[in-house]
């Protein structure tokens, strides 16, 4: 690390009434509610100085302190709803924090709560991702895509022709013939801390003109929307040690 962890703030959003499953970021998953694997794997990684929840539920920010977060955010209420982008509540969370400290953090970190399979190394891989290359902007993670744009996407038009979505140059006979592609996952983003207020870029304003990529294994990438996606990263994770192995 190229920082001291006084220098580090880790977001953790969690906002109540989950249309998909029904309160979901407190759900027992392995033991223990959703969102506490979040704020484990931040205080684990030793990179912050300051891990903040913010929420719109008591509830949720009462649950966040008892796991050990430093902070506990009340968002407005403009930013509590589901037409609400993510990066405004990140950086209410921010100045909110700010105010009550009187600090500044240079790297700001957000860990997605629907997320829990990440382990610290991607937390820190990431971070120094960002720290050791001046020339970054942000990072976000991601998974090698299981289909390519170039390949086995396509679209269909308002003429109802379907067309590649995108093209190359050249005839593609193989998939290992196309640039590499990736799924974001929304696990880790990291943000110089005057990027995140002053930069908005597309994908809900993190892709911009200098952003890396920290690339995370498919297992630990999966992002849980529904019953099925909880169900099954319950089953991978049990698997453990045994699946990582396997992979290996």
């Amino acid at each position: 690390m190229t920082q001291e962890p006084k220098q580090r703030m880790c977001t953790i959003c969690v906002r109540a009434g989950s249309k998909g499953i029904p309160g979901k970021n407190m759900a027992d998953f392995l033991g223990k509610p959703l969102m506490a694997h979040s704020i484990e794997q931040a205080l684990e990684s030793g990179a912050f100085a300051v891990v903040a929840v913010s929420s719109d539920s008591q509830d949720y920010l009462d649950i966040g302190t008892s796991y050990g977060a430093h902070h506990a955010v009340l968002r407005p209420a403009e930013l509590a709803n589901d037409q609400a982008a993510k990066l405004p509540v990140i950086r209410h969370c921010v100045e909110t924090v700010e105010q009550r400290t009187g600090a500044k953090y240079d790297t700001i970190v957000d860990l997605q709560v629907t997320s829990p399979l990440r382990i610290s190394d991607d937390i820190t891989g990431a971070i120094s991702l960002l720290e050791n290359n001046g020339q970054t902007e942000n990072v976000i993670t991601g998974c090698a895509a299981k289909s390519s744009p170039y390949f086995t996407i396509v679209e269909r038009k308002d003429n109802g022709k379907i067309y590649l979505s995108k093209s190359l140059d050249r005839p593609v006979i193989r998939r290992q013939d196309t640039p590499d592609c990736f799924d974001i996952n929304g696990s880790v983003y990291a943000w110089r801390r005057d990027v995140l207020f002053t930069k908005d870029g597309g994908s809900d304003g993190v892709v911009l003109a200098h952003t890396a990529l920290y690339e995370m294994s498919e297992h630990r990438s999966i992002d849980i929307d529904t019953l099925l996606d909880f169900k099954f990263a319950e089953f991978v994770a049990r698997l453990g040690d045994q699946y990582s192995r396997d992979q290996s």
